[in-house]
């Protein structure tokens, strides 16, 4: 088992620009990740199974729900600390960060925002510990990036709602408590119901054969004819915009995640870049790798600038949208730029599981489809810029 030797580049020293709290939630998620993650990832991921026993210190570590109040057992910090252990989760691996994610920006974002007071007492706290984990029903096999196109659906009987159809690439669905799925009434208006395990006629098949977040759980949600309480709807917000604002949240924390991805990779080329001969000399000391390293620094440096304001606008309430899908597409694509050039770098050590390059590439071709694809995050900045819309 190899020590985790990743020291974080910080060209720009942008530490300067971090409140001392900032700092102590990133290093204790980071030394989390050191003692927790990158030990036993490598076997998980060529295992195909999502490894349990981490759960616990992901709720410790601020990982579910960090900026949730205090009052519903999140921790109350803000938007910058939220992106860093993101950061830091996604630098051990995606789908780790993928579990986090969809628990704090999927699940928990909506029942605190969206939610009564009942509700978010009797989930929040539970959800923050990960003694309850979630999952976020809102993909379909038929409408991935027109989601307005949903065909799952509730009906009023009376005392219950009836709820039918079906979600499919959902993270946590195989072994998630409960799932907050958005589906259309009967007038074709879309709202949030939180379905529990358990309901008669709810199932969750798992997704089998990945060749990418092999150590993250994804599955299907299956509705068939499942009676649902009235009060497990989300009363306080519908229509497309519910969950969209969710997306909102969790894919502020991706373009944090993939930066923590890109460190990764970009530190261990760089070791081996100086420890690698070739010629009588380290490898490093060539013109083409030393290319490929500044150019990774470069980038990584560009991206921690992106998010930081991102971070401070957040806090103030500025963000919008549009700004949002412009880091996660500029982040992702980054990340996958670096992973491919740092695989190269490393040669046949590259697609080994002795490093963890090959595996972050392979995740991030997830990480830059799902939640908004490259090109639908690319024809949002469009529309903001332009006024058109091109989506049809």
């Amino acid at each position: 088992m190899k020590p985790d030797l990743f020291q974080a580049p910080d060209y720009y020293l942008l530490d300067d620009l971090l409140t001392d709290e900032h700092k102590l939630v990133r290093d204790s998620a980071r030394a989390w990740v050191k003692k927790e993650v990158s030990p036993i990832i490598e076997e998980y991921a060529q295992r195909a199974e999502f490894p349990h026993q981490i759960v616990k210190g992901l709720g410790e570590i601020g990982g579910f729900g960090p900026y949730i109040p205090v009052e519903y057992g999140g921790a109350g910090l803000d938007q910058i600390s939220y992106g860093l252990i993101m950061q830091e989760i996604e630098r051990g691996d995606s789908g780790v960060r993928s579990t986090s994610s969809v628990q704090s920006s999927l699940v928990m974002y909506p029942i605190w925002k969206y939610g009564n007071e009942e509700q978010r007492m009797k989930y929040l706290p539970k959800l923050a510990t990960g003694e309850m984990i979630g999952c976020f029903g809102l993909t379909e096999p038929d409408f991935g990036s027109n989601p307005g196109g949903m065909v799952t659906n509730f009906k009023d009987k009376g005392d219950h709602y009836l709820l039918n159809g079906a979600k499919m690439w959902i993270s946590n669905a195989p072994f998630a408590d409960i799932a907050v799925v958005w589906a259309k009434d009967e007038s074709g208006r879309i709202h949030g119901l939180i379905v529990e395990r358990g309901m008669e006629g709810f199932t969750t098949p798992e997704t089998h054969n990945k060749w990418s977040l092999r150590a993250s759980a994804t599955g299907e949600l299956i509705f068939d004819n499942v009676k649902v309480p009235k009060e497990n709807l989300l009363p306080n917000k519908s229509g497309l915009g519910a969950p969209l604002g969710c997306l909102d949240s969790a894919r502020y924390g991706i373009a944090w995640g993939a930066i923590g991805a890109a460190m990764d990779c970009y530190d261990t080329a760089l070791r081996y870049s100086k420890e690698r001969i070739q010629f009588d000399k380290p490898i490093g000391a060539f013109q083409l790798q030393q290319k490929k390293l500044a150019e990774m620094i470069t980038e990584i440096t560009k991206a921690q600038l992106l998010t930081w304001r991102l971070g401070v606008l957040r806090n103030e309430g500025k963000a919008t949208s549009a700004q949002i899908s412009m880091a996660k597409r500029n982040n992702v694509d980054m990340a996958l730029t670096i992973a491919r050039d740092a695989r190269q770098m490393l040669g046949g050590m590259g697609i080994t599981g002795e490093y963890s390059i090959m595996r972050h590439m392979m995740n991030l071709e997830s990480v830059v489809t799902y939640e908004g694809t490259h090109d639908i995050h690319l024809l949002i900045t469009g529309m903001d810029v332009t006024g058109f819309p091109a989506f049809k």
